[in-house]
Order: C-alpha cells, then sequence, then structure tokens
C-alpha cells in the first residue's frame, strides 16, 4: 500500500490558511485513498520549538492540534488511518541525524525557512531552525511516503528529502528508501492546479502566517467568529474598483475568493464566474466574512465535543502503528551504513 502523510505544527494556533492549505486536502485525501492507502497524520511537535515558543502550552496544543484532525473530519476508526507524535517515535531523531550527515551544507543552506526566518530575526537562528528540513525528510522517508500534501512554501523542503533519498539509495546500492512523488505529482494528486497558498489579509503579497504578530492578517482557528468576519471586512484589496481573479495584480481580492470557495467545497472557477466584473468589493466582503463566520461557529462546537481522553487512545494506537513501521526502516538503514550487521 502506498503511504500518504502529512504533519502541522502545533506551535501557534492555526489559521484559517492552514485548514484550508493542509487540513482540508488531506482529510479529501483520506477518505478517497483510506482503503488502498495508509494515511499518517502527525503532529510534528520537535519541530515546533525551532522558534521560541511557550513550552508549559506545547502538550495541550498538540491535543487540541489532533482535535482539529478529527473536527475536520478525519475517520479515526478507520485501520488505515494513524494519528501519532513526531516525539513518541524516537526512530525520527536518530534517522535525522544520520541524513544530516548525508546533506551537504550548501544544499540545507538554500533552505526557504532558514533564509527567510533568518532574516527576519537574525538573534533567534538555531541550529535546529537551520537543521529542521532533514528532520522533515526523515518524518517522510521512515514511512516510504509517497504523496505529502503541503503548501506551495514547502516544495523545496519536498525536493531535499527526494535529493537525500536518491542520493542514499546510489550511494548504497540498494532501494533504501521510497523517493517520493515529485512537486508535480504531488499538485496533481491533490488536486490542485499548484500549490495551495492562502494570504495575509493585510499584505496578500505574502501568505498569511500563524506566527505573524499582526492578528489583522490572519484568522485563527480559535478567533472570535464574529471578530474574523470583521478581520475579512477590512481586508486588504486594490483600487481596480473590478473584481477579478488575478493573484499578480489583486492578490487581496483574488484571496477572497479562494477562501470563498473553499469554505464551501465550491470550485474556484464557479465563484470566479459569480464575481466576475463585478465591482463592489463589499458585496464580495460580506459574504466572504459570513462564510468564514459560520465555518468558524461550526468548527469550534466540534472541537469542543471532543474529550482528551479520547484524543489520548486515538494517539496511543497510531504510535504503536507507527514505531513499528519507523523501527524496521531505521533498522534497514543502520545495516547500509555499518551501525548493524
Amino acid at each position: 500500500m502506498q503511504t500518504i502523510l502529512t504533519g502541522v505544527r502545533v506551535n501557534e494556533e492555526p489559521t484559517i490558511g492552514n485548514f484550508l492549505g493542509a487540513y482540508t486536502p488531506m482529510i479529501n485525501l483520506s477518505h478517497e485513498h483510506a482503503h488502498d492507502s495508509q494515511i499518517n497524520f502527525f503532529v510534528p511537535d520537535l519541530h515546533s520549538f525551532t522558534t521560541p515558543i511557550d513550552h508549559s502550552q506545547l502538550y495541550a496544543n498538540t491535543i487540541k492540534g489532533i482535535k482539529y484532525y478529527i473536527a475536520a473530519g478525519l475517520d479515526t476508526d478507520n485501520p488505515n488511518v494513524h494519528i501519532y507524535r513526531q516525539s513518541r517515535v524516537p526512530a525520527h531523531a536518530e534517522l535525522c541525524w544520520i541524513l544530516d550527515c548525508f546533506t551537504p551544507f550548501g544544499e540545507a543552506s538554500r533552505m526557504p525557512q532558514f533564509k527567510e526566518k533568518g532574516a527576519e530575526h537574525p538573534d533567534a537562528v538555531t541550529v535546529g531552525l537551520f537543521n529542521y528540513p532533514i528532520l522533515m525528510a526523515a518524518d517522510i522517508l521512515l514511512y516510504d511516503a509517497n504523496y505529502i500534501p503541503l503548501g506551495e512554501d514547502q516544495f523545496q523542503h519536498l525536493e531535499l528529502a527526494r535529493n537525500i533519498a536518491i542520493r542514499m539509495n546510489n550511494k548504497f546500492g540498494q532501494e533504501l528508501f521510497t523517493i517520493p512523488a515529485d512537486e508535480r505529482a504531488q499538485v496533481k494528486f491533490m488536486h490542485l492546479e499548484k500549490g495551495l497558498r492562502i494570504r495575509s489579509l493585510v499584505d496578500p503579497a505574502k501568505k498569511m502566517s500563524k506566527s505573524s504578530e499582526n492578528e489583522r492578517s490572519k484568522i485563527s482557528l480559535n478567533d472570535n467568529p464574529q471578530h474574523a468576519a470583521k478581520k475579512i471586512m477590512s481586508a486588504t484589496t486594490d483600487s481596480e474598483g473590478v473584481i477579478r481573479f488575478d493573484m499578480i495584480n489583486q492578490p487581496g481580492i483574488s484571496n477572497l475568493l479562494t477562501i470563498e470557495a473553499l469554505l464551501n467545497n465550491r470550485d474556484i472557477q464557479d465563484v470566479i464566474a459569480d464575481w466576475a466584473g463585478q465591482t463592489s468589493y463589499g458585496d464580495l466582503k460580506h459574504k466572504v466574512a459570513d462564510s468564514v463566520q459560520h465555518f468558524l461557529e461550526d468548527f469550534q462546537a466540534k472541537v469542543a465535543a471532543i474529550s482528551d481522553a479520547e484524543v489520548e487512545a486515538i494517539m496511543q494506537r497510531g504510535e504503536a502503528y507507527a514505531n513499528e513501521v519507523a523501527n524496521a526502516k531505521l533498522h534497514q538503514v543502520q545495516k547500509a551504513v555499518g551501525l548493524r550487521k
């Protein structure tokens, strides 16, 4: 069976962009492929402190993050669906170190997140921030994952994982790792024309970031629904005066059209056709604001209905599976590099 894998960090509250760009596509894929694929949802809690966080909240955020998967519609009763914490599978950390030793420094230093965050907060750059794409490669390669639903800002990290796998396979003369599908195949598999990137409500040239200090730029999944609607009403648009889908020249308007389509499970082309040529940005904002408010009210009610005990039981099942699979792969790698007979 092929493996489909995804993980969303829980160090900050996820945004509606994370939900639409990561949670929703993965949930849809799980419904489509759980009969013939292993579906791995993991919480990358070791990734969570590559940047400063409130460590006292990390465990609670992990529980909440898994509730978000369940509230989004994940079928946790399906035996091919697995939820686990990265930190509860020690093979992730050991394989990361092994892969480190086969990854050139120059290749790792070109990764976009390291360059971007390093430029924004040079005093906060850690070795962990530099190294996390290699840990991400270990997350993927331990399970021979074929497809990894992710945002377009992560495609370069996916390519790094592919390069490492190819390098290791060639060096040791065996198929140690499954080579994940390339960017084009990933996008096709996710049924997206290109990687999805929900934009900032303040600066639509940038993605909506859960780490942004500007609360007006993002809609978090725990936002008060009415306050979230007001953020949509104040979203940055443009002075063109005509509604068109044009991510280059009208990214703010295009972002609103994208959010409206995804929240209502509609084809983006149908939503574009509804609004094409209209001149009232206010009407579009009202429609999207209503969609956002209704989504948050429904989603937050579903989250509140899930108990911590239910989450703990689901994680224990998933971690038993993950350790079995990951340890078998790690053992194979250990033998290849000479750590075992």
